[in-house]
């Protein structure tokens, strides 16, 4: 998929934050969220549109300044979801909470644990039943602490010779 430098910096910018600045199977799995919801006439067009939408992304994510020794990690797997590789246990889940959160609705089907979250599909709640996320899946550890912040932004990373941007 051919984006523009703001388009592939949201969604860096996303999967980083959102992840918990896990490894790539937890970027991945973010990555995967915002693309499904792309994909869909539900959500805004447009990455940005999809991350920026309010109350779904966590706020700030699109403003606040990422760790420089993430950049070249998160630039590999946004350009790798960019080129259609996506969480084969996510598959078309539009949506995700912290893991270990439990919430009341009962038309949530878990399908995948990954960077410290939960990844569900919403279902017809007549039909419904909560599943518990497959304690086999395990979120990662919490990142370390982070370093001094710096003002780079995600688009710092220059993206693959082959992709066009």
């Amino acid at each position: 998929m051919v984006v523009s430098d703001a388009e592939r910096d949201c969604l860096g910018r996303a999967m980083y934050f959102e992840s918990n600045r896990s490894d790539s199977d937890g970027l991945v799995a973010v990555g995967t969220v915002v693309m499904n919801r792309l994909e869909n006439a539900v959500f805004p067009g447009g990455i940005c549109a999809v991350v920026g939408q309010p109350g779904q992304f966590a706020p700030g994510v699109l403003t606040k300044p990422m760790q420089e020794k993430d950049l070249l990690k998160v630039a590999d797997a946004a350009d790798a979801v960019l080129a259609g590789e996506r969480h084969p246990k996510v598959g078309k889940a539009m949506y995700f909470h912290t893991a270990g959160h439990r919430f009341p609705y009962t038309n949530m089907h878990y399908v995948a644990v990954a960077g410290g979250n939960a990844f569900y599909e919403k279902r017809d709640k007549r039909m419904a039943k909560q599943d518990k996320p497959d304690p086999q899946d395990k979120p990662a550890a919490p990142a370390a602490p982070a370093l001094p912040a710096t003002v780079l932004t995600f688009a710092a990373v220059p993206a693959p010779p082959s992709a066009s941007h």
